[in-house]
């Protein structure tokens, strides 16, 4: 298996946006949807976005609805998080991850991108 590359963290003002990527290879876009996760200090996991693997739909988590679009390049296979009005609360570790019911479907996880928000 080859993991996912995520990068385009940073550090920005609350308010401000960032671009996050996410490189990826067989079997991501094959099949299932295709998503991102992130982690804060001390917290779970857990699920922010996902696409169809074709990107026909999309859908997010309630804290990430209306700030945050998911989009995808079959062909490069990656996969792209435009997150807008960053909150404090936004920071944490990005991962991708192939999507089933809102939790991941692999058990390896790339290193991640880290997003700090500052008040």
């Amino acid at each position: 298996q080859v993991q996912p590359v995520e990068s385009g963290g940073g550090l920005v003002q609350a308010g401000g946006s960032l671009r996050l990527s996410c490189a990826t290879s067989e079997p991501f876009f094959s099949s299932y949807d295709v998503g991102w996760f992130r982690q804060a200090p001390g917290k779970e996991r857990e699920f922010v976005a996902a696409t169809a693997y074709n990107g026909h739909y999309t859908y997010y988590s309630e804290s990430a609805e209306g700030r945050f679009s998911i989009s995808s390049d079959i062909e490069k296979r990656t996969l792209y998080l435009q997150m807008n009005k960053l909150k404090p609360e936004d920071t944490a570790a990005y991962y991708c991850n192939e999507v089933i019911g809102r939790q991941p479907r692999f058990d390896f996880w790339g290193r991640g991108t880290q997003v700090t928000v500052q008040v």
